[in-house]
């Protein structure tokens, strides 16, 4: 069965924020706890991990994930990039380099943030290695077809995907005509929705409802969430086709 898997549904920060206070009735929900945003999407020959929270190792480790085939970086930013470290582990027990696949930009972060994962060691020394590959239209992966979009967060281009029926986009402030029409028949659709007030580079709650709406996916799950959401109370105020994603949601495909 292919499936998505909800890694981390929280903004750059994280939930709970260092430096911040909650209430207990607040931190007593597991579904307000929220690691840095990614998926997984499990294949019928693989699994293909969509960016690397910072928390990675601990998420794959929360949802049972032993094996990582692919990885898709959708842009640079801390928040996606600084797990990457932590596929040496599967560079170790699968026996060979990870491929990775961006925009040429961000392949150039890659090799500038982690140069060791390109130097000659002598033996015994375990570094990961990666294949970097600039995403094409679409990519043959997993037994999955994934359809590779741009969006826009701010300026910067971001990758978003559509397996199917089902696509995710992430860090978005405007989706452009040509991946508009792209998300369109959509089964399931994970969307950007950071906070309440007005970002300048991300939808908020308000513009990301809209959009959803437009839209129009069977279900929409809002992630990339800061601590304005309270997931309980927030969910009772929306429709049921539109709702907050978790870390641990899962979505068949």
């Amino acid at each position: 069965m292919s499936e998505a898997i909800v890694l981390g549904s929280g903004t750059s920060n994280g939930v709970p924020m260092l430096g911040y206070d909650y209430s207990f009735g607040y931190l007593e929900n597991p579904r307000n706890h929220r690691t840095r945003a990614s998926v997984l999407i499990r294949g019928p020959d693989g699994n293909l991990l969509v960016d690397c929270a910072p928390e990675m190792r601990l998420q794959l480790t929360r949802e049972g994930i032993r094996r990582v085939d692919a990885v898709i970086v959708t842009h640079s930013h801390a928040d996606h990039l600084m797990g990457m470290d932590d596929l040496r582990s599967f560079c170790i027990t699968q026996r060979q380099a990870m491929p990775v696949y961006s925009l040429p930009a961000y392949l150039d972060d890659i090799r500038r943030v982690f140069p060791y994962a390109f130097a000659v060691f002598p033996e015994g020394i375990q570094v990961p290695r990666f294949e970097l590959i600039a995403a094409p239209p679409v990519l043959d992966c997993c037994g999955l077809m994934i359809e590779t979009l741009t969006v826009l967060h701010g300026k910067l281009p971001v990758l978003a995907l559509r397996v199917g029926g089902f696509a995710y986009v992430t860090d978005v402030s405007h989706i452009p005509g040509a991946a508009w029409a792209r998300l369109q028949g959509l089964d399931t659709l994970i969307l950007d929705g950071v906070r309440y007030k007005p970002h300048p580079n991300h939808f908020h709650f308000e513009k990301a409802v809209e959009v959803a709406q437009e839209l129009g996916a069977r279900q929409t799950y809002l992630t990339h969430l800061n601590h304005d959401y309270d997931h309980d109370a927030v969910n009772a105020s929306l429709p049921k086709n539109i709702q907050l994603a978790y870390d641990g949601l899962r979505i068949r495909l």
